[in-house]
């Protein structure tokens, strides 16, 4: 079982993440804890990318959850069996992310990197409501779902969420 995890800032991708692979005893990578180190910065990319590959390499089964498309992007697409495309409303993302930086207030929660607190600043709100939905964004998750149209699925809601979920807990 090789999952990939894709979707909009706030949807629950990390969580989704987290609890296929606890239910399936299936290696987990969070592609936040890849990106970031301690303090909020950025981990040269081709030690993320290093990182991303000695992880793939190493398991025949995974899920990763995480966008970021200069890491292992297509590697991750094509090798997935099931792409999951979590596509909620902005509101519904900020709500939840708002609820999420309450939860973990000044800690790290198990999805981030050490060292980088949960937060939710205006640059984060201005990414969940429109940076990270541009039309070229949108365009590419539009190329994903269209090139791997019989392995995805894309998820616009806590419903829709729950039935996959169902679905996927069978295996």
């Amino acid at each position: 079982m090789k999952v990939a995890i894709i979707g909009y800032s706030g949807c629950g991708k990390s969580t989704l993440a987290s609890t296929i692979a606890r239910e399936n005893n299936v290696p987990l990578l969070h592609l936040d804890k890849v990106h970031w180190i301690p303090g909020w910065i950025e981990r040269p990319e081709e030690q993320e990318k290093k990182i991303i590959r000695e992880f793939m390499d190493k398991n025949d089964s995974w899920v990763i959850d995480g966008n970021y498309h200069s890491l292992e992007y297509s590697r991750r697409m094509e090798e997935a069996d099931r792409i999951i495309f979590l596509a909620f409303p902005r509101l519904i993302c900020l709500a939840r992310a708002w609820r999420r930086a309450r939860k973990y207030r000044g800690k790290t929660r198990s999805s981030m990197a050490e060292g980088c607190p949960e937060k939710l600043d205006a640059e984060f709100v201005l990414w969940i409501l429109h940076e990270g939905r541009t039309r070229k964004i949108q365009e590419n998750y539009k190329r994903i779902m269209l090139k791997y149209g019989d392995k995805a699925v894309k998820i616009h809601n806590q419903k829709e969420l729950d039935e996959e979920r169902r679905k996927w807990m069978k295996h």
